[in-house]
């Protein structure tokens, strides 16, 4: 049979096979309740430099976690995809997919991802059980994300070298009832991650 016809050929039903190591027994071996922490916000508002020190800081008071980071999946993960609304859409499913596997795995996961659509964010939600999906918007405004530009993306979707860049010609959706909000325009890194730990471990 050729390539083609086997791609042609009708799929199996799938079934998930049934574990017998449960979620509960993984996380209780890291002694720690698994879950999603969703950073999402513009270019530039501070998410990936934020989930990093957490991540450190979580490190030294012992739990276990891993940083999905949107730059670093797509170098790898997604490195197949381009910057339009259907890719962006499958990036953020991609993403949404390992993380809920990780926290399957008992892992504190902290995306930092711009994630600009509110419909495949609620869609990575209805991914966790209730209460281990924790949104967070860093909120740092378009002109002081702008004004860093870090990457000098900013400057090039201005000048038209950049096409479908968020904040500027493709939309940034904000949420409107994330577990928690924070600024980084007025508040140094040490400062916001001490009240974003707090926020999480008090959960």
């Amino acid at each position: 049979m050729n390539e083609a016809r086997s791609m042609s050929a009708p799929m199996p039903a799938i079934r998930p096979y049934g574990l017998a190591l449960t979620n509960e027994a993984r996380a209780a071996l890291k002694s720690q309740h698994p879950r999603c922490l969703w950073l999402t916000g513009l270019s530039g508002a501070g998410k990936s430099t934020l989930a990093n020190a957490l991540e450190l800081q979580l490190n030294q008071r012992g739990f276990h976690t891993f940083i999905l980071d949107g730059d670093n999946l797509r170098g790898g993960l997604c490195s197949d995809l381009g910057m339009g609304a259907d890719c962006r859409r499958e990036n953020i499913r991609r993403m949404s997919e390992v993380a809920r596997l990780m926290v399957d795995a008992g892992l504190i996961v902290i995306v930092a991802a711009i994630s600009p659509f509110r419909a495949e964010r609620e869609t990575a939600r209805r991914l966790f059980a209730e209460g281990d999906f924790i949104e967070v918007y860093v909120s740092t405004s378009f002109a002081v994300c702008a004004q860093r530009d870090p990457k000098g993306l900013y400057r090039a979707a201005l000048q038209g070298r950049i096409k479908d860049f968020t904040g500027i010609d493709s939309p940034y959706e904000a949420p409107l009832t994330a577990e928690y909000e924070i600024d980084t325009q007025n508040l140094n890194l040490e400062d916001a991650c001490a009240r974003l730990s707090t926020f999480l471990l008090n959960k």
